[in-house]
């Protein structure tokens, strides 16, 4: 499984990436990617893990260098930290605690709670608020909070995004529905659990650790930023 010269393999064996779910639970598409079985859990073949990478990290460096939108997905606990700071990193919106239905699939609408939540907050930077009853204060405060949660993330949202990048698409199986209806091209961190075939740029993983995630999630973001170095505005600066 792994190759003496590449170090992009030791760093995903590290990583603990090669880590996939018990044999039982073996989605038949990923059956081409799995090294072994061992105590009854598929051992992930980091040869092509490091290839499917590759693929994937190339077409994100394309999406910098033509200054594309990114959103990024992962709301199981352990890729929240990952996605929500990488996404900051790149100035780009994210989804960290619940995919809100419609986001894509329904997105004038979406647009329109998103304008909702910048213009109550831009009313309370300016102290615009003080006008209505502590109980009206009090109810709006409700109403931006649950509105964070749900679109804080993406007040950066201001068309349909080019990409989605997901970790763990079968969890998030609603996002990757959508952005198929809306014709989004998908990368995803996935493991063994997966059907593989309905990504366009698929990464078989352990998608259940905090250091896998980082790794996968850190790699593409500098994918992205190297894409971003070549652009013409970039190399004139």
């Amino acid at each position: 499984m792994q190759k003496d010269n590449s170090p992009v393999i030791d760093e995903m064996f590290k990583a603990g990436a090669h880590f996939g779910y018990s044999k039982s639970r073996r989605h038949p598409s990923t059956a081409k990617y799995i090294f072994a079985t061992k105590n009854k859990v598929d051992i992930i073949d980091l040869e092509k893990t490091e290839e499917l990478l590759a693929s994937a990290e190339a077409f994100m460096k394309s999406l910098g260098a033509t200054g594309k939108q990114v959103l990024m997905v992962g709301v199981k606990p352990e890729a929240k930290a990952t996605v929500g700071r990488a996404a900051a990193e790149l100035v780009m919106p994210y989804v960290t605690e619940r995919w809100v239905g419609g986001i894509l699939t329904n997105f004038s609408e979406i647009k329109k709670r998103i304008a909702r939540l910048e213009d109550l907050r831009e009313q309370k930077e300016k102290g615009e608020l003080e006008k209505y009853t502590k109980k009206e204060r009090l109810l709006i405060d409700r109403e931006v909070e649950k509105m964070n949660t749900h679109f804080g993330g993406l007040v950066t949202l201001k068309k349909m995004p080019d990409a989605l990048l997901v970790v763990d698409p079968k969890r998030e199986y609603i996002a990757v529905a959508e952005a198929r209806v809306m014709g989004v091209p998908v990368i995803a961190l996935l493991n063994t659990d997966c059907d593989i075939k309905n990504i366009d740029h698929p990464i078989l993983g352990n998608d259940a650790s905090m250091t896998s995630i980082a790794y996968f999630v850190d790699a593409l973001a500098e994918a992205y930023r190297s894409g971003l170095a070549v652009r013409p505005e970039a190399a004139a600066a």
